[in-house]
């Protein structure tokens, strides 16, 4: 019994803690709602009052949740094997079983691809394996090397090289991420970092927590006993590396950071090397690596001048020995004087280039780069300065292209140039990113020669297009759902769309994650109102189905803002409770309860205000979502029915009547769930038989929530132990998922129809419908799903 009280326990931690993220999906909603029964039952059966159960959210109350449940199990037989059964599904959602399915199925190698013209090093390298070789850290602890420098020096190339020479030592995998940490401003937050590493090491992301902590905790349970090395490059500070250290002896750490990290080596036992610049014969062999083999016939005296011009700064060589490659007219002799003598800081018009002060060190660094600069074609230049004006995360194409007012082919074409002199990285197809010294360098030169003015309309123009791509996307995601803003005003839906470019348009979203943020975050710096809260809005179906709520949050927090500011000077007042009310989902996936509670308050009160019974419909709706994640169902349905009251207010001609018949069906749906919990099964059953026809009347039928309320009718006949009538429902729902092509769907209705087989006593058929839910969830690669039910079926074969 003690073993059990243990797993009990662990069952509802994990269950309770992702009951307001929605963690696990359809099967962790199931599993909340069995637990809830459970609960029920066993106060009722235990005297403590026919009163609903309430859900365990300290831990002194999961404690007390799992011995009540353990005191019935002692005294009913049936309800222990019932105890039992769902504790060990539920153990199926806990982090702590991610590794023995990330282990099989995930070998991340995120490692981006090492430079061809590396020089020396060697030592560091050498010093790199020394520190595995010595003995071991404590146990759980990984080795963590810090490689400290100032910006240009070669951190990241030395680092990424070291992780590639040692990758036969690591046989689980490398994981890298930039953590962008050159300032504060733009330094990544851990969260985004988590939930990039989870999805990687096989955690579907339904199943990736909302809050930094959980992901943590989840991201330790991933890496305890795998053998990876983890790349941070960039690193601001602790703070930011500290929660992305893997929980494993047998894991190594590769950091870069400018700044020495005291709480690693104080905390974590890291060990520091600062690198240096390179000596003037290893930054001679770089610079004639990088110009090529037709550059070799340059004098040694002259190529030591270049090499020695640019201080043995990796970047600065590099940058160099670029220029040198692509531009036949450039002699080695010209760039040793441009590199030694005063016209360094000018232009070929002879205007200063954002020269230093006459008493300023040389920086090497700047000197190169002005000279790369100043041999660039007026186009070229513009170019540059135009994309720097903002650090994004990346620079696209796209992007790129409206910054600098060309068309996308001259911008794939000027891209490629600046790539090919060392002034660019290309990271991705397509996708290029500066080093944050060179970016700095553009963005100095943006400010001196282009002006505050002319940069705040380059980012209009980027975040203008941005929103054009996002709502595009956004609409092809979620096309039934209401949306406010111009930005969505002619889109439609090809006549015979192909059923996966839903699941296309959200994968855009994806890759373009970051520069979203960047661009809500540039929008709002320059006072652009008016984007900001559109790009927000935008960005609601990436978040919905995705998740990244620290992006969420951080990015609605400006879009109530920025709503509020537009809404005063003759913006869309109807915008300030969107914002609101998608910032409370946001707060819902982080598990925050009160912020998301206080969230819907604010957005009732500015839809009111205004009189937009539509939004103040959404933010009542979402209330009663939130109170059914807590399992409050009787104030659930209090808000869904008050919600319908006030769409019932919109008139013939008013806002948001066409949406009225929809959103009054899903209410219906909502409702019925409500009911089923309260175990009202006769009233359930009537409301959600309205929702199924009110569905079905709507144009095109909305296949996915037909089938979505067949399954709820499933479950209210099989609580109220209607197993037969539960089967009917599911086939329908089965058929439905099927030809709607909704293959997660339905991959969950045969997992409800398996266990109500189960019921009736058909273990063939059940076997059957796991066998193919099954099937669905590898295909569409949620893991954690397909171990569940293979974990059912060898329960039932055994």
């Amino acid at each position: 019994m003690e073993a059990l009280m243990g797993m009990v326990l662990s069952a509802v931690g994990t269950v309770a803690s992702g009951a307001l993220s929605g963690a696990g999906g359809e099967a962790g909603r199931r599993t909340s709602e069995r637990l809830y029964d459970l609960l029920s039952r066993g106060r009722a059966a235990t005297g403590s009052g026919p009163g609903p159960a309430a859900l365990p959210v300290t831990e002194s109350e999961r404690t007390a949740a799992a011995s009540r449940l353990l005191e019935l199990a002692r005294t009913s037989p049936e309800f222990a094997r019932e105890v039992t059964e769902w504790a060990r599904e539920a153990s199926l959602l806990a982090p702590r079983t991610v590794p023995a399915v990330a282990h099989a199925a995930s070998r991340p190698r995120m490692l981006p691809p090492a430079t061809a013209a590396f020089t020396d090093r060697e030592e560091v390298l050498a010093w790199i394996g020394a520190l595995l070789d010595e003995e071991g850290p404590a146990p759980g602890a990984p080795t963590i090397a810090v490689l400290t420098g100032p910006g240009g020096m070669g951190k990241t190339a030395t680092a990424v090289r070291g992780a590639i020479e040692l990758l036969d030592r690591f046989p689980d995998g490398a994981l890298f991420a930039d953590l962008e940490g050159a300032s504060a401003g733009t330094a990544l937050p851990p969260s985004d970092v988590l939930a990039r590493f989870l999805e990687r090491l096989g955690v579907p992301p339904a199943m990736v927590p909302g809050d930094e902590a959980r992901q943590r905790d989840l991201y330790r349970d991933c890496t305890a006993g795998r053998r990876l090395i983890v790349v941070l490059d960039n690193a601001h500070d602790d703070a930011q590396v500290i929660p992305l250290l893997p929980a494993s002896s047998e894991c190594l750490v590769l950091v870069t950071s400018r700044h020495r990290p005291g709480r690693l080596v104080a905390g974590h036992g890291a060990r520091t090397l600062s690198l240096g610049p390179l000596s003037t014969e290893d930054s001679v062999t770089l610079i004639r690596r990088v110009a090529g083999r037709d550059r070799q016939a340059a004098p040694d005296a002259v190529v030591r001048a270049v090499a020695e011009g640019t201080g043995g700064i990796p970047l600065a060589v590099c940058t160099t020995g670029a220029g040198l490659a692509v531009r036949e007219h450039l002699t080695w002799e010209r760039v040793a004087q441009q590199l030694s003598g005063p016209s360094h800081s000018h232009d070929h018009g002879g205007a200063a280039i954002g020269a230093p002060a006459p008493d300023a060190p040389a920086d090497p660094v700047r000197l190169v780069q002005d000279v790369a600069y100043g041999e660039l074609t007026p186009e070229s230049r513009a170019f540059y300065r135009a994309i720097a004006v903002w650090p994004w995360p990346t620079v696209t194409v796209t992007c790129a292209a409206r910054a600098a007012e060309v068309g996308e082919d001259e911008a794939r074409a000027a891209l490629e140039r600046l790539a090919r002199v060392h002034l660019l990285d290309e990271v991705a197809e397509e996708r290029y990113r500066f080093h944050d010294l060179t970016r700095a360098h553009a963005h100095g030169l943006a400010a001196a020669e282009d002006g505050h003015g002319r940069m705040a309309a380059t980012v209009r123009r980027v975040a203008a297009a941005q929103l054009r791509f996002a709502a595009a996307a956004d609409f092809r995601v979620m096309p039934l759902r209401w949306r406010l803003g111009p930005a969505y005003r002619g889109l439609v839906l090809p006549g015979h769309r192909d059923p996966a470019d839903g699941r296309r348009a959200l994968a855009e979203l994806r890759q373009e994650r970051e520069n979203l943020a960047a661009v809500v975050r540039a929008a709002a710096h320059h006072g652009f109102d008016d984007l900001v809260w559109q790009l927000c809005e935008a960005m609601w179906g990436l978040h919905l189905m995705l998740g990244f709520h620290a992006q969420w949050i951080d990015t609605h927090l400006l879009g109530v803002e920025a709503a509020r500011r537009s809404a005063a000077e003759f913006g869309d007042p109807r915008a300030v409770g969107r914002m609101w009310t998608q910032l409370a989902f946001g707060h819902m996936g982080a598990g925050r309860a009160d912020d998301a509670a206080g969230a819907l308050a604010n957005a009732r009160a500015a839809d009111r205000a205004c009189g937009h019974h539509r939004g103040e419909a959404t933010a009542v709706e979402a209330l009663g979502l939130l109170h059914l994640k807590q399992w409050e169902f009787a104030a659930a349905q209090r808000c869904f029915e008050e919600a319908q009251e006030i769409l019932g207010r919109i008139g013939p001609d008013a806002d948001g009547r066409a949406d009225v018949p929809r959103a009054t069906a899903l209410l219906e749906h909502h409702i019925g769930r409500a009911l089923t919990r309260q175990r009202h099964f006769t009233a359930a059953v009537a409301r959600l038989n309205d929702a199924l026809a009110r569905f079905r009347r709507l144009p095109g039928g909305d296949p996915y929530n037909v089938g979505r309320v067949y399954m709820s009718l499933g479950d209210a006949h099989l609580d109220a132990q209607d197993a037969e009538q539960a089967r009917v429902c599911l086939d329908e729902a089965v058929k439905v998922m099927t030809e709607a092509g909704a293959g997660l769907q339905l991959a969950d209705a045969l997992d409800a129809r398996s266990r109500c087989l189960r019921r009736l006593g058909r273990p063939a058929e059940e076997a059957a419908d796991l066998r193919a839910a099954a099937a669905c969830y590898e295909e569409h690669g949620d893991r954690i799903a397909l171990e569940r039910v293979r974990a059912r079926l060898a329960g039932e074969q055994a």
